[in-house]
């Protein structure tokens, strides 16, 4: 029932909670960001 037919890799999900924590989201609050591989578009 994945989209993209895997499990994401530790580092998959790393990158992005390397990217909430950056200044680069500074303005980026109050917000569920799923990393599902497409399952929720499914």
């Amino acid at each position: 029932r994945n989209p993209s037919q895997r499990w994401a890799k530790p580092e998959e999900v790393a990158q992005l909670s390397l990217f909430l924590a950056s200044d680069a989201a500074d303005y980026i609050h109050g917000t569920v960001i799923p990393i599902d591989g497409g399952w929720l578009e499914k």
